[in-house]
């Protein structure tokens, strides 16, 4: 399996050399992940930093009734991991599933801080990622607020048209915080089938 977009990935944000982009991607280790296996469990801590280079997953948490609801998705060249149990080494309140066949390099949390210390340039690395992350969230945050759900839709597959192949349309109306059926009169009233 090639390394060359976890390469690209780690020149990303300006602080790794092409030549440290290199060295750095030899201590990532190759991970295939099944169409629906779950990379993370709920009551799990998470122990794995995932770039994913092919397939899709998703993040859900569970609502009081149990219902799924789709936090996040990813697609390649992102990195998954559920950040805040990461971090504070505290159980999930996520899930990550596989919504197709996956492939991509990983880090467990030892190497990942092993990796901060030795390296500077990758702790510069890992703030901008983690800046990247928080702006992202921020702004879908937002959109909740100052967008329509038809626009948070269009700038979805604007963004992502890859998702309606292969995401089902619940859990891309449950990202977007709407219900199925409002999902449905959206798509319709677009000329979406």
């Amino acid at each position: 399996m090639s390394n060359v977009l976890l390469q690209q990935f780690l020149q990303s944000t300006g602080a790794i050399s092409a030549a440290q982009a290199a060295e750095i991607a030899t201590c990532f280790q190759p991970r295939k992940i099944a169409r629906h296996q779950l990379l993370l469990e709920a009551g799990q801590v998470s122990d794995t930093y995932f770039f994913l280079t092919q397939g899709l997953l998703r993040a859900f948490a569970l609502d009081p009734d149990g219902t799924e609801v789709t936090t996040g998705l990813a697609g390649p060249g992102q990195v998954v991991f559920e950040v805040a149990s990461f971090f504070n080494r505290t159980p999930s309140l996520e899930y990550i599933q596989a919504l197709t066949d996956c492939e991509g390099w990983c880090l467990s949390y030892r190497q990942l801080n092993e990796l901060f210390h030795a390296r500077p340039e990758f702790r510069e690395f890992g703030r901008g990622i983690l800046v990247r992350g928080f702006a992202a969230l921020k702004a879908r945050m937002l959109a909740t607020i100052t967008e329509s759900a038809s626009a948070r839709y269009d700038k979805l597959l604007r963004a992502h048209p890859e998702l309606l192949l292969h995401v089902p349309l619940k859990y891309i109306a449950s990202y977007l915080g709407i219900t199925d059926s409002s999902l449905s009169r959206i798509r319709k009233a677009d000329g979406k089938k």
